[in-house]
C-alpha cells in the first residue's frame, strides 16, 4: 500500500557519507522535529535523473529553504558511495542531502518501490516528491512515468509550499 499524506513515515535506515566514510542515518534523525522536502529518484546519474530532476532541486534550493523547508534530501536505492559521487558531479553538496537506500527497504515500505528488473535495472524506486513535517508526509507527487520530472519537480513542490 502506497503511503498517503497524513501518515507517519516509517521507520527505515539510509546509508549516509560522513568524514569518517559511510554512516547510517534513522528516519527519526532525519525528520523528528523538522520541515523536510524528500525527492526520490530510480537512479543517479540515469539521463531524467541527472539532467532534470536533481538540477532542479538544486536551483531551486534556495527558494525552498526559504519558504520554511530546514532540508533538502534525495533518496534512490543506488549505494551511499554513488550517490556520494553524484551530489558532488551535480553540484548539489551543501544543497541537497543524500539517503541511500540501497536494499529499497524505504521505498518498499512506504510502497513506492518499482520492478526493473526487465531492463536490468533491479527493483528501484518510484520518481516522486514529499514534504514531510515531524515525519508526517504533508504533500506527496508520484510520477506517473519514470522518465518524467514534472509533478515531482523542484518547480512544481515550490509552488506547493
Amino acid at each position: 500500500m502506497t503511503i498517503e499524506v497524513g501518515a507517519k513515515l516509517p521507520e527505515a535506515t539510509f546509508r549516509t557519507m560522513t568524514d569518517d566514510g559511510p554512516g547510517a542515518r534513522t528516519t527519526e534523525q532525519v525528520f523528528a522535529g523538522k520541515t523536510v522536502v524528500l525527492f526520490a529518484v530510480p537512479g543517479a546519474f540515469t539521463p531524467t535523473c541527472h539532467k532534470n530532476h536533481m538540477p532542479g532541486y538544486v536551483e531551486n534550493a534556495e527558494a525552498i529553504r526559504a519558504k520554511g523547508v530546514d532540508a533538502i534530501y534525495v533518496t534512490s536505492t543506488n549505494d551511499v558511495f554513488v550517490l556520494d559521487a553524484w551530489q558532488k558531479a551535480s553540484g548539489a553538496a551543501g544543497k541537497v542531502g543524500i539517503l541511500a537506500d540501497g536494499n529499497g527497504d524505504f521505498a518498499k515500505a512506504i510502497g513506492l518501490s518499482n520492478d526493473s528488473t526487465a531492463f536490468g535495472m533491479g527493483i528501484r524506486s518510484k520518481r516522486y516528491s514529499m514534504l514531510v513535517k515531524d515525519g508526517v508526509v504533508q504533500k506527496l507527487n508520484v510520477e506517473d512515468k519514470p522518465g518524467q520530472a514534472e509533478v515531482s519537480g523542484a518547480a512544481a513542490l515550490l509552488g506547493q509550499l
